[in-house]
């Protein structure tokens, strides 16, 4: 089976490739089960075993057996771990990173991001992304939001935008910016306390 590189990684090998290295490598404290990991990264477990293969024999990763499960870890004695990391940071690292400092704030009902990253992210081509737009439905804290993209920026590489609506405004999709966003894609930030 045939599958095309990553808009916002083209050399890598896949969709699925990057996205398992992205998961794992952009959270190197985290072991998780090649199911898991199918169920992540929206792909068929015989796609995600295959690669974990081929990237545990180049010791990109590391794995081990717990019972009948198998874990996979990044593996932080590759020599290429680090600019690898920083590279995923760059290109597939916004979903993460926005999705754990926007976790901690207390006023937000949901969050996306918007713009040519998701546009990327979703596979419409085009050039890279030079930021990264963030939508934010709720009320939190402007200080707060503040000090998420100034962390967010420095993790990845990035200028970070974001934006924040009331849910009313989102709901009822008056004015044209909230046409506009949710014309176009959109990834979801799974925060754990999401309202549709």
């Amino acid at each position: 089976m045939r599958t095309d590189s990553p808009p916002l990684a083209p050399y890598l090998r896949s969709v699925a490739q990057a996205r398992l290295l992205a998961e794992l490598l952009l959270k190197p404290d985290r072991a998780m089960s090649v199911t898991q990991l199918a169920k992540t990264v929206g792909t068929a477990q015989s796609v995600i075993s295959t690669e974990v293969d081929r990237l545990v024999a180049a010791s990109v990763l590391a794995d081990e057996r717990v019972g009948r499960t198998r874990l996979v870890r990044a593996n932080p004695d590759y020599r290429l771990a680090e600019p690898l990391t920083r590279i995923l940071a760059a290109s597939f690292g916004p979903e993460p990173v926005m999705t754990r400092l926007l976790s901690t704030l207390d006023g937000i009902d949901a969050a996306f991001i918007y713009g040519s990253w998701a546009a990327r992210f979703s596979g419409v081509a085009g050039q890279q992304p030079r930021d990264v737009d963030v939508l934010v439905i709720g009320t939190p804290d402007r200080a707060a939001l503040n000090e998420a993209v100034e962390a967010a920026e420095l993790a990845l590489g990035l200028p970070v935008q974001i934006t924040r609506v009331s849910p009313e405004a989102w709901q009822q999709a008056g004015e044209p910016f909230i046409q506009t966003v949710k014309a176009g894609p959109l990834v979801a930030l799974r925060l754990g306390r999401e309202r549709p």
